[in-house]
């Protein structure tokens, strides 16, 4: 069971992808139903969001279970939909971690000829709404921008209930579920500007989905194979295990003095493997395909179009 956003009849619309390969609208479900069984508030809009549904936190979840043992109520046809990133626009920018594994530190120092230490406190950047792209979208190469295109796969964390300075052992209990992102980065604009968010931030650079795993289905965040290929070769290849920091003292740190809200989302960082700490340095280009695959949740598919001036 998935929750996942999809483009219908020109509307967005949250879905319920079961098991079975069935997809459910959780539009029509909701508006059938009495609002007082809802577990989140009905949007003013009367237009249903995944923001929306993360709100319910684990009721969301629970609501979901009831619906697929109906769920032939309310189907959406084969091939009648689009997939979308399952949060086309969150509330804020995208949360991300950097340099939280300790191979890509020692990689990063290599391909440098640095001596940096691991980071004592999790080191954080942004990338804004309009970099997402959801599974299949186009990754956007403009090489009037940067010829120095780079990949890194990621798991995210979406939150439910939202809050200020959650402690580390209340952690877990705001999260709604698991995706995937890919945090393409433009190397030469990050050494450029000499920070991490600009090569980070281009439109193009989050492919994020396909959809959103529940905490339950995916047990230990910390226990999954992470990989990543390009044209079919392995590039990275390592377990969620292998954080410095784990994903509730992540929530702690950045919650402490800012709010999180229902529907952020939190990249934990990358494994080694990047093309930039290989030699040769290998960039993508025009035409390269990227799939990014986290056990339990799926695999996220991308291929990189140049922008032809």
């Amino acid at each position: 069971m998935k929750l996942a956003t999809i483009e219908l009849g020109g509307r967005q619309l949250p879905a319920l992808f079961l098991d079975d390969g069935r997809v459910c609208d959780l539009q029509a479900f909701a508006q059938a139903a009495p609002p007082a069984t809802l577990p989140f508030p009905w949007p003013e809009t009367g237009r249903l969001t995944m923001v929306d549904l993360a709100a319910g936190g684990a009721c969301t979840w629970a609501w979901c279970r009831d619906i697929a043992a109906v769920a032939d109520a309310h189907l959406v046809s084969p091939g009648s939909y689009r997939l979308l990133a399952p949060i086309p626009r969150p509330p804020k920018n995208i949360f991300c971690l950097g340099r939280n594994y300790r191979e890509h530190i020692q990689e990063d120092n290599a391909s440098r000829n640095l001596d940096t230490q691991e980071p004592e406190h999790p080191q954080f950047f942004t990338k804004p709404w309009t970099a997402i792209v959801p599974h299949e979208g186009a990754i956007r190469y403009d090489q009037r921008v940067t010829r120095r295109l780079d990949y890194e796969v990621e798991l995210a964390v979406v939150i439910g209930q939202g809050g200020r300075d959650i402690a580390e052992g209340d952690a877990p209990g705001h999260i709604f579920g698991y995706t995937i992102l890919n945090d393409i980065s433009a190397r030469d604009l990050q050494k450029r500007h000499d920070q991490w968010f600009k090569g980070k931030a281009i439109d193009g650079s989050c492919p994020l989905g396909p959809w959103i795993v529940s905490p339950e289905a995916v047990g230990d965040p910390h226990a999954l194979r992470i990989s990543l290929k390009v044209n079919g070769e392995q590039r990275q290849n390592a377990s969620t295990g292998a954080m410095i920091f784990s994903i509730p003292r992540t929530i702690a740190s950045l919650s402490s003095g800012l709010t999180l809200e229902p529907g952020d989302v939190i990249a934990t960082g990358t494994p080694s493997g990047v093309g930039y700490a290989m030699n040769p340095r290998q960039w993508l280009k025009d035409g390269d395909v990227i799939e990014c695959e986290i056990e339990k949740i799926g695999k996220l598919v991308n291929r990189v179009e140049e922008v032809i001036n």
